[in-house]
């Protein structure tokens, strides 16, 4: 094998070993935001049904 081809081949590997430690990162985010997200929308679901057993006769908001 050329040194030339050793040396594109090498370069690939190295590229390759980047992108992959990347998608993990990224998947850690990916994994974290999700997370984050069904947290919020818990939160958002016990807030609703709070402020409905408050004021079940308030058909609209306090603004209209």
């Amino acid at each position: 094998m050329s040194d030339e081809l050793q040396d594109r081949i090498t370069e690939l590997e190295i590229r390759f070993s980047h992108q992959a430690q990347l998608v993990d990162e990224l998947n850690e985010v990916v994994t974290d935001c999700n997370r984050r997200i069904d947290r919020l929308g818990r939160d958002n679901l016990r807030l609703r049904e709070m402020i409905s057993t408050m004021s079940p006769a308030l058909e609209e908001s306090p603004d209209e």
